[in-house]
């Protein structure tokens, strides 16, 4: 009889232990299941106009286009405007023609520019990137360090890579910026899979940041970058907001103060368009941007016509790499009628330093601080009284 009752009992225990492992196996099963279709979901473009998404349930269509200048400069040698590729998990899987497959994540990349750099920088993803192109102007300790020890390669500049060190970083993808000088062939015939990373062209700052979602769905990192751009979308709007009406701020017309940019070059002034991301930061900055017109780039100026336009600015913007501390003295140097603006003579220089910034490293997926910067400096009080640029900043001397 207890043999008995002891075998039903063992019995009952046994199954409840199996269906348990069963309910367990499922239930893991269907959790990863549920990440990996996590991963492949939620990644919604809402400022950059180079890349769109379309999801299904086994594969993600990613369309890139590419707007090359009107003289058709940068396309990339027999291909078109417009680059797809089908972001898959498993190899099997089957994708629509035209469409370049490429499993992700992936976990061997090749990047081109800082503005590709700063994406896989800010997603804490410095692993995935094999190679570079240098090392000018870069602050970052922990990119340095991976060149010092060969975890990442210097392969040369577009137009004259390295293909032996290409092949040594055995990449799965590398990202490119098509309007560069080329040299990509070569590479395409090494089998490489060679993905536009078109950030650079978005004439919105946030658009321009929100690449950074355009890496996360090749490393894997969807969440991380959704939340990152939150953040920074969160906070550029809000104090966006806050700088087209300001309450008390000194200088232009309503509270509005007047900007230009630039300097003279070889004897001509570059002057970045009216539609440019420049102009842009400087308009949800609470500024006017003395040109007006509907250029994307920018305008190679003499001396009297920028002049003419910037006279009586009230700020003036300068980027540059200056070598050693540039200085109002420098500035006149450079060329002697620089001392005639009104920004000048009021020392409104607002100045930034290549050398001594990550200006180019970091600046793309920071155009809040970027704002913040200006926003300082247009009106400072909407900053708190102890804010401390990290860009640009009144030049003192």
């Amino acid at each position: 009889m207890r043999k008995g009752v002891v075998f039903s009992v063992l019995t009952a225990l046994t199954a409840m232990f199996c269906a348990c492992s069963s309910r367990n196996g499922q239930s893991a099963a269907a959790a990863g299941d549920a990440a990996a279709q996590d991963s492949l979901q939620g990644i919604v473009f809402k400022y950059a106009t180079g890349v769109s998404v379309r999801d299904s349930a086994d594969v993600r269509l990613v369309s890139i286009t590419y707007n090359p200048s009107s003289k058709g400069e940068g396309k990339m040698k027999g291909r078109g405007s417009e680059y797809r590729f089908a972001l898959v998990r498993n190899d099997e899987t089957q994708v629509p023609d035209g469409y370049t497959k490429i499993r992700v994540p992936i976990d061997r990349a090749i990047v081109m520019t800082a503005l590709q750099l700063s994406n896989f920088t800010v997603l804490d993803a410095h692993d995935v990137v094999r190679g570079i192109t240098g090392t000018k102007n870069l602050f970052n300790k922990d990119i340095l360090a991976r060149v010092k020890d060969g975890r990442i390669v210097k392969i040369g500049m577009e137009g004259n890579f390295d293909t032996e060190l290409v092949l040594a970083a055995n990449p799965q993808v590398i990202f490119i910026s098509p309007s560069k000088r080329g040299g990509y062939d070569a590479i395409r015939e090494m089998g490489i899979t060679l993905v536009p990373h078109l950030g650079y062209q978005e004439l919105d700052p946030l658009g321009q940041a929100e690449w950074v979602k355009f890496v996360g769905m090749f490393i894997g990192k969807e969440k991380e970058a959704n939340e990152t751009f939150a953040g920074i979308e969160s906070r550029y709007n809000e104090l966006k907001k806050k700088a087209q009406a300001p309450s008390d701020s000194p200088g232009g017309e309503g509270g509005q103060p007047t900007v230009f940019s630039g300097e003279m070059h070889y004897g001509t002034w570059h002057a970045v368009g009216g539609r440019n991301y420049l102009a842009q930061i400087f308009r949800d900055a609470g500024a006017r941007y003395v040109i007006d017109d509907e250029e994307t780039s920018g305008e190679n100026l003499e001396f009297e016509k920028m002049y003419a336009l910037a006279a009586n600015a009230d700020y003036w913007r300068i980027l540059n790499s200056y070598p050693g501390e540039f200085s109002y003295e420098a500035l006149k140097a450079s060329e002697p009628r620089n001392e005639l603006f009104k920004a000048f003579k009021e020392r409104k220089v607002i100045y930034c330093n290549m050398k001594q910034t990550p200006y180019y490293e970091i600046a793309p997926v920071e155009p809040d601080v970027l704002l913040k910067d200006f926003v300082a400096i247009f009106h400072p009080e909407l900053v708190e009284k102890d804010y401390e640029p990290k860009f640009y900043k009144l030049l003192e001397k």
